[in-house]
């Protein structure tokens, strides 16, 4: 073999750290990135906080077109080589021509943006800036703070005034429920377990758990302290007998009460028929006590569970201009959850009249700060380029309802815009845009297609939909199957199959016809 010398010219991407910064935080959600931001400001002295109000509510594409194809190429790459690049690994190999660099976004140096707000009952306002100070209450906090079924049981049982020994059973007993408000485990084993194997002891715990477990069904809620579905709903009916009921209802309470002595899955079905049999009681008792059963509370706990509820915060929102033939829709980005950011002006003219030693350290965290601005500005300008084409294709939508949906797929919105389809499924993804018929994700408004038989093509969605309005129409007593709603949609001219059915009606939700069914 002969060794020689030769030359050549090659072309290929290279995903820099800034670049993949720019791909990771364009996949992220709006909760993320406010962590992201934080996490920024911990780490990066050059970066922080404004206070001050962004002057404008959305952001000039022009500009951002270079930046977003840029970022494009990038993401067809790293999408053919499925990697996964998930930190910033420096800031090796930084450019000089990255210097022109804006230090912020607008004219005052200011971004106006404020992270996701996770609110308590959907009812709290939102706070006016994460990531600043301030007073005011986080609700998770708030959430976290609610007063949990065990608190509010041993509240109750201070004004029963037990001696030593039953007020120890109680409070045993009260640590022992589960978030639902049950008993899961039974009185022997719970004896068992404090009585080391003594045969006497066992014995008087179990009696003095038995007179706990009495005190204990007595408290509110009602149902608390049940050891099945069946006497959780017992326990409730006995009380609303107690309570006193109308004497063309006492038939119904006495038959709800038989009905909960049996198997729960008679009830399930709604089997009328195999229940007045087991039960003695007419029909119509039966069929009054079933509905009587269905405005129980089957988990007396369930308002107590502490669960923090993060309340959805849009990324875009969409409000209606002018009326008529020309409605048109205006597409604006979310103040609300965008930070406010810039470079700290007393840090960098510091840096730049300093030149001695570990300048060049400080110059790089400066360049990342500069970085991190400009990708958030990209993540902001491309949501908001596919938000606008997505309202652009679903017209109808916001219009007429999601019966009007049209099929769309994301190829569809990268070829338009010019970017990748990974691209697009990365800005779709845990966005959130806010409509008048509600707040939904941008995913929501890309649906597959089916036939129709006038050639054209109906969205999922809308079939979806369809289906919805059947069920809600049907006979109760003769609800639809899967084989019906497929011909009805067949008149509506939507060629669907029935498997194509059941598979929408499952993800609705909506209980096969035998469950629907009332007998």
């Amino acid at each position: 073999m002969k060794q020689g010398l030769s030359l050549r010219i090659s072309q290929h991407l290279a995903l820099t750290p800034q670049l993949q910064q720019s791909i990771r935080l364009l996949q992220l959600s709006t909760l993320e990135l406010s962590q992201e931001v934080e996490q920024m400001l911990d780490e990066n002295p050059f970066l922080e906080v404004t206070q001050d109000e962004a002057p404008r509510e959305e952001f000039g594409l022009a500009q951002a077109d270079t930046r977003v194809r840029e970022d494009d190429r990038v993401a067809e790459v790293a999408s053919e080589k499925e990697a996964n690049y998930e930190d910033l690994t420096g800031a090796a190999g930084q450019n000089d021509a990255e210097s022109d660099v804006a230090e912020s976004w607008d004219g005052d140096g200011s971004v106006d943006v404020r992270p996701d707000d996770a609110e308590w009952g959907g009812d709290a306002p939102p706070r006016s800036n994460n990531l600043g100070g301030g007073d005011e209450v986080d609700a998770t906090e708030l959430a976290r703070s609610q007063e949990t079924l065990q608190s509010h049981l041993h509240r109750q049982a201070l004004s029963l005034r037990l001696g030593a020994e039953d007020c120890a059973a109680l409070r045993f007993l009260i640590e022992s429920l589960n978030d639902d408000g049950y008993l899961e485990d039974a009185l022997d084993d719970l004896a068992a377990g404090l009585a080391g194997g003594d045969a006497a002891d066992q014995e008087e715990l179990v009696h003095r758990f038995t007179v706990a477990l009495h005190l204990l069904q007595s408290l509110e809620p009602t149902g608390v302290g049940a050891r099945s579905l069946g006497e959780c709903l017992l326990l409730q009916v006995q009380a609303l007998r107690a309570e006193g009921v109308p004497a063309d209802g006492e038939a119904a309470v006495r038959a709800a009460a038989r009905i909960c002595a049996q198997p729960m899955d008679l009830l399930a079905r709604r089997d009328v028929k195999r229940l007045v049999q087991l039960c003695g009681e007419s029909e119509a008792a039966v069929k009054s006590a079933i509905a009587l059963i269905g405005r129980l509370e089957p988990k007396p706990g369930r308002r107590f569970v502490n669960v923090e509820r993060n309340i959805v915060v849009p990324d875009v929102l969409v409000t209606q201009v002018g009326r008529g033939a020309q409605v048109k829709f205006r597409v604006v980005l979310n103040p609300d959850v965008m930070p406010r950011l810039k470079v700290h002006d007393i840090y960098a003219s510091a840096l730049r009249q300093h030149k001695g030693e570990g300048s060049q350290a400080l110059q790089q965290r400066l360049q990342e700060a500069r970085w991190f601005i400009k990708n958030i500005q990209q993540r902001f300008d491309t949501i908001l380029r596919v938000s606008t084409a997505i309202v652009e294709r679903q017209k109808s939508f916001f219009v007429h309802g999601e019966l009007a949906m049209r099929p769309l797929v994301l190829r569809e919105i990268a070829d338009e815009l010019g970017l990748h389809e990974s691209t697009i499924s990365r800005v779709t993804t845990a966005k959130y845009m806010a409509t008048p018929y509600g707040t939904f994700e941008l995913k929501y408004f890309f649906g597959s297609a089916l036939g129709t038989e006038t050639g054209g093509n109906a969205s999922s969605t809308a079939v979806r939909a369809l289906i919805k309005q059947f069920v809600a129409a049907e006979d109760l007593k003769k609800p639809l199957s899967d084989s019906q709603i497929s011909d009805m949609l067949k008149e509506q001219g939507i060629e669907c199959a029935r498997r194509t059915v059941a598979k929408y009606r499952e993800a609705l939700r909506i209980a096969p016809a035998n469950l629907r069914k009332t007998l």
